[in-house]
């Protein structure tokens, strides 16, 4: 509806994981390179965490994107399975044959890997929202573990999921499949304003604009205190705001923009989580004419109940008040980040070979074609040449 007002091609905060609007974080570069890392090198279980709303399954579907075509993938999203649904749906992502109980399955599963292992192809089996798993399925996702030769496994399998994932797999009913994990990331949110600025100009700049400045800086301080980071809650925030704005014909989105957005929806500034990345610097004036209540909680949806908050006076003030503390992205980190990934590229084994037809691989290893038309497309600062 505010695309053709604002100058764009298509919504830029929608919500769907679309992987063309992936943004690099810190966080989710390494996480990016650990993937590359344990799946060209032939890891057997990887897991990847991250609070609720913080893009792993847009993270997920980018490397999907990016793995050879010849890579085989099962990728289960809805992990609420009993043990013979777990396998049957398994069977017909694989598409197998024959597969009417379970031992059927692991039949026909363990011809199908060891054939494709013989040929030196991958095959990855990739949960997401796994902390809906249940345990007696983690026993069996670990059984599958066993499907090794004497020097590979045979299939890989990745974990995504929030936090309540690794508090799982510490239980100690799970000691065995804890033991077998290779590798572990983690998925943090945006960790500045100035990170939240850059990520919002770049799902902009994907979805057609040419004027970066449609956000203010007020408004992108507003949006950082609100939401804390967190890429979902930005999107929503966003969204909300462009539309509010099209409605009162602002082309630019002011702090009271965000703020009747985030009033609307119960997004409120946790001030002193916040204060505590920026020292205390107060941004919003004390006034008597009005409150709002900041939550001390860190349950990570950017939203607060009446009962758990403490209500501090802050009044709406002009836009040129607003203290706004973009810090400069030091270029060391950016350069850091670069090294990272291509160090993690160069490195990675090249032991394992794809003999079928495909698209053209990473330098740095089989398992990738090169993504860096991809980044260099989105526009992101964080995008390195594969």
């Amino acid at each position: 509806m505010y695309t053709d007002f604002y100058g764009l091609k298509e919504l830029p905060f929608a919500g769907t994981p679309d992987p063309r609007f992936i943004y690099f974080t810190p966080s989710h570069t390494q996480a990016i390179a650990n993937l590359h890392y344990g799946i060209d090198s032939g890891k057997g279980l990887i897991v990847v965490t991250g609070e609720v709303g913080t893009g792993k399954t847009t993270m997920l579907r980018w490397v999907m994107q990016h793995l050879d075509r010849a890579a085989t993938i099962a990728y289960i999203f809805n992990p609420r399975l009993s043990i013979a649904e777990f396998y049957q749906h398994l069977a017909k992502l694989f598409d197998l044959r024959n597969c009417e109980t379970k031992s059927d399955c692991l039949f026909e599963l363990g011809k199908f890997l060891e054939s494709r292992n013989r040929s030196g192809l991958r095959t990855l089996l990739i949960i997401d929202e796994a902390q809906g798993l249940s345990l007696d399925v983690l026993e069996e996702i670990r059984l599958l573990c066993n499907f090794e030769s004497d020097n590979a496994k045979q299939l890989q399998i990745i974990l995504t999921g929030q936090p309540e994932l690794r508090d799982l797999l510490n239980c100690p009913e799970l000691r065995q499949l804890e033991q077998r994990i290779a590798l572990r990331c983690e998925i943090e949110a945006l960790p500045s304003v100035a990170e939240t600025s850059e990520y919002i100009n770049s799902r902009l700049k994907v979805a057609g604009d040419n004027h970066p400045d449609i956000f203010s800086r007020a408004a992108v301080d507003y949006i950082f205190r609100c939401t804390q980071g967190i890429p979902r809650a930005v999107n929503y925030l966003c969204d909300h705001a462009l539309l509010n704005g099209f409605f009162t014909g602002n082309r630019v989105v002011s702090q009271a923009t965000i703020q009747e957005v985030a009033e609307a929806f119960d997004f409120v500034p946790r001030i002193a989580g916040v204060e505590e990345l920026h020292g205390a610097s107060t941004i919003f004036p004390v006034a008597e004419s009005s409150v709002l209540p900041a939550r001390n909680d860190s349950n990570g949806n950017g939203k607060c109940c009446e009962s758990d908050c403490e209500f501090i006076a802050i009044s709406p003030v002009a836009e040129t008040d607003t203290i706004f503390e973009e810090n400069t992205r030091q270029t060391n980190s950016q350069t850091s980040i670069g090294n990272l990934i291509t160090a993690f590229f160069d490195s990675a084994s090249t032991a394992h070979t794809i003999e079928a037809t495909a698209g053209p691989a990473l330098p740095g290893g089989p398992a990738f074609r090169d993504a860096g038309a991809t980044l260099d497309a989105v526009g992101s600062t964080r995008a390195v040449k594969f």
